[in-house]
Parts: C-alpha cells; sequence; structure tokens
C-alpha cells in the first residue's frame, strides 16, 4: 500500500474512533462505563478472532515468542475506552477526541525523537513542534465553544 493509501485509512479510522465514542458514550450513560467497555473488547476480541482464523498469514513469531513488554500494548486500550465513555457525555465527542489526538501526537513525537519501543527514529523538526500548538488552539476553540452563549 502506498503512504497515501495508508493515511487516508489513518483518516477513516479516526473517524471510526470517534463514531465510537459518542456511541459508547450513550452507552455507558446508560448500563454504565465498564460494561460499554467490556461491551467494545468482547466484541472486538470475537470479531478479531474470526478475522485470525480466516484471514491472518503465518508469521515468523507467535504472541508466546515475541518479547514480553510487546504484549503490554494490549493494555493501553483499556484506559483509552474507560476515558473516553466517561468524558464524551460530559464534554462532547469532538472535545475528548481533539484531547486524545493532542496526547497521541505528543506521545508519537517522543517515540519519533527517540526511537522508543525499537521503533525508528524520527527527528523533531519545527514543523512537528509546531503542531502541538495548533492542537491546543482547536481544542481551546472547540471546548469554548461547548459553552452556552448568552
Amino acid at each position: 500500500m502506498t503512504e497515501l493509501t495508508m493515511i487516508i485509512l489513518a483518516i477513516v479510522a479516526g473517524a471510526a474512533l470517534s463514531m465510537q465514542a459518542a456511541v459508547n458514550g450513550q452507552l455507558g450513560e446508560k448500563v454504565g462505563v465498564l460494561k460499554s467497555a467490556f461491551l467494545t473488547f468482547s466484541v472486538g476480541a470475537a470479531i478479531t478472532a474470526v478475522l485470525v482464523l480466516f484471514l491472518q498469514t503465518p508469521q515468523p513469531q507467535t504472541l508466546l515468542t515475541v518479547p514480553k513488554w510487546q504484549l503490554a500494548g494490549a493494555l493501553f486500550g483499556v484506559p483509552y475506552i474507560i476515558v473516553m465513555v466517561t468524558a464524551v457525555p460530559r464534554v462532547g465527542t469532538a472535545v475528548a477526541t481533539v484531547a486524545v489526538i493532542l496526547g497521541q501526537l505528543a506521545m508519537g513525537m517522543l517515540i519519533d525523537n527517540f526511537g522508543w519501543l525499537d521503533n525508528p527514529q524520527i527527528a523533531l523538526s519545527w514543523h512537528r513542534i509546531a503542531a502541538i500548538p495548533c492542537l491546543i488552539v482547536a481544542l481551546a476553540l472547540i471546548y469554548r465553544s461547548n459553552r452556552k452563549t448568552e
């Protein structure tokens, strides 16, 4: 796949995450945050199991043979889902989503810059650094627009 295709797919995945946050926020208000998170992971696990069984090509390593620290990535989705289910009904989907993107961008830049977690090193540039205040301004503007004008 081309880089442009990957970027477009990432944008679509981001849109899907915002839809998930909006739906889960409403569900969490009705049945509880943890039950909503449990449903998300249960359905996701079932669908992924089917995909693994029928579409996964053989890989040189298994979940039992990779470095154990790489399995920790599975834990990071839990706080994300719980925070989003809790935050969306209170601050709205847009504010919660931009806040998450700001956190992702900042951590992504650190991971790239230092090559953490065995990722390729991509140096910070003024272009990358300039993106942070842009997102902070976006977050502030969207949050401010939540207030009712009188």
